[in-house]
């Protein structure tokens, strides 16, 4: 699977919860927070995940540096975890 987050419409970390929580049936109990975000991500999606951050820097100016941070290092801590495991079982992100 490959999720697309366009940048350009994230101003928040709700908004990319929102994003995500849809494409990566995060199902209807998700907590929308970091802490789900990364339960989610490290244990409970079918791999193989792509995520593709465009327009990140817009997001990182909308947000600001502190938030989208805090976002960007669990959704790559996320990954790394994953960098071990065959192409077909990992989780990737890029952002552009």
């Amino acid at each position: 699977m490959r999720v697309v987050i366009d940048g350009a419409l994230i101003g928040s970390q709700a908004d990319l919860h929102r994003v995500l929580a849809g494409p990566l049936d995060f199902g209807p109990y998700y907590g929308h927070n970091l802490d789900a975000l990364w339960d989610r991500l490290s244990r409970d999606i079918e791999r193989p995940v792509k995520i593709v951050w465009e327009n990140a820097e817009v997001s990182r100016d909308r947000m600001g540096d502190e938030a989208f941070e805090a976002i960007a290092s669990v959704l790559i801590r996320a990954a790394e975890e994953g960098e071990p495991n065959a192409p077909d079982e990992r989780l990737t992100v890029r952002f552009t």
